[in-house]
Order: structure tokens, then C-alpha cells, then sequence
């Protein structure tokens, strides 16, 4: 952590667009984006004027990464433990995705962005579903960069959904167990049309994976970093990408 942070404050070991696309560009990049409230806490600001700071980042690191030829980049945005926090802030959690895609919608399609989510939508207020689905809509013939955004997500809550209906269709008898292989059983996952993501990357120094694409991170790199989401800026992303590229994907092969 100590060294990945010393070159991120080394301006000689700084990475362009260019350094970075001259290697292999993750198809894939998930991101849990942490640290909103402590960044807001630390200038004595609410909980909230993080949540904003950290949505500007959002827009920042959809445009780079589609500019890198990204193919999927999934955002964490709300948890399906989220809601245990209060209801001030989870009113407001709820409002940023009406916010966001009201005010970048037309650079998203501009940027040829396909908007998609995943997670359960039936707890979400009326106001959020529309504004995603709107999004959703307006994007949906877009073939660049797909943007992901995790909504109500829990990777448990994924899984087990996907057991009982994986079991309702053997019960039906239109599934073979016997047959039933990995990439049958991804079909029944929130991520059935996405490839797995290539790489992680978490931020506020917390190393675990909180209930985040269980199964779909199982041969993922990640990389972690204390700096927290609303302070993420371009040159973190590249260098999160430069790791990536100098680490072997062996797949438990040799």
C-alpha cells in the first residue's frame, strides 16, 4: 500500500492515457467507491456533501475509462445493507441517481454510454426507478462503454435468488443438473450478459469485498488504496490499470 501510494505522489512515476493503452486494457472494472462520509467528516461537512463530491467522480472516471476502451464499468452505488443507515442519508442516496443521470444524461449518449443496473428494484422510490429506467432507455442503442450501476445490490441476496430459480426450473424440468456447468449457472446471475470483472478497485484503505459480485470476482485482480472516492482522481485510475497490466492472470494454471 505504502509503495503504490508513494508512486501515485512521485510525479516522475505519473501515467498517461497513452502509457496505459499501449498495454492490455481490462474489459471489465469494478469499483467499490468508499469513503464519502469520512471525506465529508474530515472538512466538517454533512455526510451528504460527500455523496455529491463523490458522484462528480463518477462522471470523471466514466469518461476516462471509456475514453481507455473500457468495456464495462460497474459502480457499487447502493447496498442492499445501505438502507440500515439513516433515513436523511438514505433519502439522499436515493435522490443522487435522479440527480446524476438528469444532469449527465446528454454526455452519456453524447459519450455513446449504455446506462444498465443491477440489484433489487422493487424497494427502490418511484422517482429513482424512473430516472434509471429512464437513462436505461435513452441509452439502451449505445454501444460504447456500458456503465453498471449496483442498486440496491448484495451479492448473497444475488446468489440465493439465483438457487431458487435455478431449483424452480429443475422442478419444472427444464434445466439438467447433470449438465449444469459454471457458465449455465452465471446465467441466472444479475450479470448473466456481462463479462466478469478483470479488476477491482476499492477505495478508503478497507480491504474486503462487502458483499460485491461474489461469484463474478473469483478470478479478479484487485487493488486497493487509501485515498478516499471523492479524492480518486484520473491518475489513480491509471495507475490501478498499470497494476493490472504488470500482474500474470494465471487461472490457476502455471
Amino acid at each position: 500500500m505504502l509503495g503504490k501510494l508513494k508512486m501515485w505522489k512521485d510525479k516522475s512515476k505519473e501515467f498517461t492515457k497513452e502509457d496505459i493503452m499501449r498495454g492490455q486494457i481490462p474489459n471489465h472494472i469494478a469499483i467499490i467507491m468508499d469513503g464519502n462520509g469520512r471525506w465529508a467528516k474530515k472538512r466538517a461537512l454533512p455526510r451528504s456533501a460527500g455523496h455529491h463530491e463523490g458522484m462528480k467522480v463518477v462522471r470523471k472516471v466514466t469518461k476516462l475509462a471509456n475514453d481507455l476502451g473500457v468495456k464495462t464499468l460497474t459502480v457499487y452505488a447502493f447496498s442492499t445493507e445501505n438502507w440500515k443507515r439513516p433515513k436523511l442519508e438514505v433519502e439522499y442516496l436515493m435522490k443522487l441517481p435522479e440527480e446524476f443521470l438528469g444532469t449527465f444524461l446528454p454526455e452519456l449518449i453524447e459519450e455513446n454510454v449504455q446506462v444498465r443496473t443491477m440489484g433489487d428494484k422493487s424497494a427502490l422510490p418511484k422517482h429513482t426507478l424512473n430516472a434509471v429506467e429512464n437513462a436505461m432507455n435513452e441509452t439502451r442503442n449505445n454501444d460504447g462503454l456500458i456503465l453498471n450501476f449496483a442498486l440496491n445490490y448484495g451479492s448473497r441476496a444475488e446468489i440465493l435468488g439465483a438457487v431458487k430459480q435455478l431449483a424452480n426450473d429443475y422442478k419444472n424440468g427444464t434445466v439438467d443438473l447433470d449438465c449444469l456447468n459454471e457458465d449455465g449457472f452465471s446465467t441466472y446471475l444479475m450479470t448473466r450478459n456481462l463479462a466478469d470483472p478483470d479488476l477491482l478497485i476499492r477505495t478508503s484503505g478497507e480491504i474486503r469485498l462487502s458483499n460485491f459480485m461474489l461469484w463474478q470476482l473469483a478470478y479478479t485482480e484487485f487493488w486497493f488504496t487509501d485515498v478516499l472516492w471523492p479524492d480518486f482522481k484520473d491518475q489513480h485510475l491509471l495507475e490501478a490499470i498499470k497494476v493490472y497490466q504488470q500482474r500474470g492472470r494465471r487461472y490457476g494454471g502455471v
